[in-house]
């Protein structure tokens, strides 16, 4: 197996519902004849899918799949002044701020967001780790090979 992520499935109660809350902070959706709601990253996909089909295709109840997964997304930014109106556009468009944006013990700033089905997003300065140019994330940045 290649050392990649190439989608992300976050399974929703609402596909339109969650779909509105990303396009409110900014993202731009693409639809699929298959039901997913995808929104295309640099490298990979986000999709959305109606919870009850993700369980249903995992042949589980949607019981087994509620509540916080100890699983968070991450959207690094170019400076720390980035994060906290990313964290102010998530709350307008409906998600709920669980850490105000804070600098960490480790020399960063980050703070956290769960979406309206509560999947949690990490907005996060890393000084250690600069974005490349096209906004792509490499632990420890990319150095001379950018």
């Amino acid at each position: 197996m290649e050392q990649r992520v190439s989608l992300v499935t976050l399974g929703v109660a609402d596909p339109d519902r969650a779909a509105a809350f990303y396009e409110a902070i900014g993202w731009t959706r693409t639809d699929s004849p298959d039901g997913v709601i995808a929104f295309d990253l640099i490298g990979q996909t986000l999709g959305l899918y109606p919870k009850q089909a993700l369980a249903d295709e995992l042949g589980i109840e949607v019981a087994d799949i509620q509540g916080f997964s100890g699983m968070t997304l991450a959207h690094n930014v170019r400076e720390k002044e980035d994060v906290a109106p990313i964290l102010a556009a998530a709350k307008a468009a409906g998600g709920r701020i669980l850490k105000s944006a804070q600098d960490v013990f480790w020399g960063g700033h980050h703070g956290y967001f769960a979406d309206p089905d509560g999947h949690v997003w990490e907005v996060a300065h890393n000084p250690f780790s600069p974005l490349r140019e096209d906004g792509a994330f490499r632990w420890n940045g990319y150095g001379d090979d950018a």
